[in-house]
């Protein structure tokens, strides 16, 4: 492939990542980010160990190891009675296995200083919001009608809101999902909690609660947990009306360990409302532009494979331009490399939900009474292990990888 001008819209995991993948195959990138600078949105992730062999392909694994935290295991159970509801063990599969879950703002670091130490160009204070696209090229449109360009390529990498992943050849818009959470990052505390584990409480389905202990946001920093409660984003002002203490009050009743937690929120004003969709681009792809991460494929954070499906999107993206040399094949090259891996957790992210996340009374039953007898039968464990992965489906092979060796 020739050198490329490539413009990215979007400084977030998928862009930043695409942007060290595609400068160092020599093409001249330039990132473009709509806030004065660019930052991390939310709170922590795992990284599964897909995301990680990508980072450890980049060069990043270390840098994301001492600032992470090492999940062997998630686990889940019923806020009033006790009963065990969901255990995944990493275990389960041989090889060593193992996610790290981590602060946004530590992941967002160690892409962004690379990103710098590469010399890549970002501009900040430029809000994408269509394109020109003309016969060989294509050019930024700004809310200000500012005309940038010309690019061979645009990678449309600017999360579940895009402006311009309608210029897909197939493009379709997220469908809202009913439930969302709170989300915040708090000191971490031991006490009565897995350093090495996603803990979960529930609640039928209306209710789920959550501790992920995420590391450090910087190297001098204190260790953090994310805390999560989920809920109706259309519920917040009736939440907000009976007040945070009400809500303390509640989560405090189904989960009294969390008071160490509570203790450390003042008001809903200290976390944010996260809001879900669901949505997949059949073409991820258009006239010089692909389209990656959340802007190409987005659901509920259930099976935690968001930012992990968009690291692979940026390789699987290098690896189509790498091996070829027209950009028309190397754009369907890449649609094609993920096709199959991203339609499946998406599908398996999509029936899953509805069990933890739902109005239902008959899933949350099943959930809780089937599920933990049938998750301890071989091979369920491993299929289980495989999914929280990222790995039930080969996502290495098509775009190039092998995974990273644990052992």
């Amino acid at each position: 492939m020739r050198k490329l001008q490539i413009g990215i819209v979007g400084a977030g995991p998928a862009g930043l990542a695409a942007a060290l993948y595609l400068k160092r195959a020599n093409h001249d990138v330039t990132l473009f980010e709509r806030f004065s600078s660019a930052s991390p949105v939310g709170s922590g992730l795992i990284l599964q160990p897909t995301g990680l062999t990508v980072l450890d392909d980049l060069g990043l694994f270390q840098a994301i190891q001492v600032l992470g935290n090492r999940i062997d295991r998630l686990y889940g159970a019923d806020a009033l009675s006790g009963r065990t509801v969901l255990d995944v063990r990493y275990s389960a599969l041989k090889g060593g296995r193992h996610g790290i879950a981590v602060n946004r703002a530590a992941l967002f670091d160690v892409l962004y200083d690379a990103v710098l130490r590469q010399g890549i160009n970002i501009e900040t204070n430029v809000d994408i919001v269509s394109l020109d696209v003309g016969a060989g090229s294509s050019w930024l449109i700004t809310d200000t009608g500012r005309r940038i360009g010309a690019f061979d390529l645009v990678v449309d990498a600017s999360g579940s809101k895009s402006k311009i992943r309608s210029f897909a050849y197939k493009s379709r818009e997220p469908k809202p999902l009913t439930y969302g959470a709170y989300w915040v990052s708090l000191k971490w505390h031991p006490e009565g909690f897995d350093e090495h584990s996603l803990l979960q409480r529930y609640r039928k389905a209306g209710v789920m609660i959550g501790v992920l202990p995420i590391g450090k946001a910087s190297a001098d920093g204190p260790k953090t947990a994310a805390f999560f409660w989920s809920t109706k984003p259309e519920e917040e002002p009736k939440l907000r009306d009976a007040g945070i203490a009400h809500w303390k009050d509640r989560v405090f009743s189904l989960w009294p360990e969390c008071s160490v937690y509570l203790d450390q929120i003042d008001s809903f004003d200290d976390m944010t409302l996260a809001r879900y969709g669901h949505h997949t681009l059949p073409m991820p792809i258009g006239r010089h532009l692909s389209v990656i991460g959340d802007a190409a494929h987005s659901t509920s954070p259930q099976l935690g494979q968001g930012a992990n499906m968009a690291l692979l999107d940026a390789r699987a993206l290098a690896h189509a331009l790498d091996t070829s040399t027209e950009l028309t094949a190397a754009l369907a090259q890449y649609a094609s490399s993920r096709r199959m891996h991203v339609a499946g957790f998406q599908s398996l992210s999509r029936a899953f939900t509805p069990f933890y996340q739902s109005d239902s009374r008959v899933l949350p039953f099943i959930r809780d009474h089937v599920v933990p007898i049938v998750s301890r039968i071989p091979p369920t464990p491993q299929l289980l292990a495989s999914m929280v992965s990222g790995t039930l489906i080969d996502p290495f092979g098509p775009i190039g990888l092998r995974e990273k060796i644990w052992g």
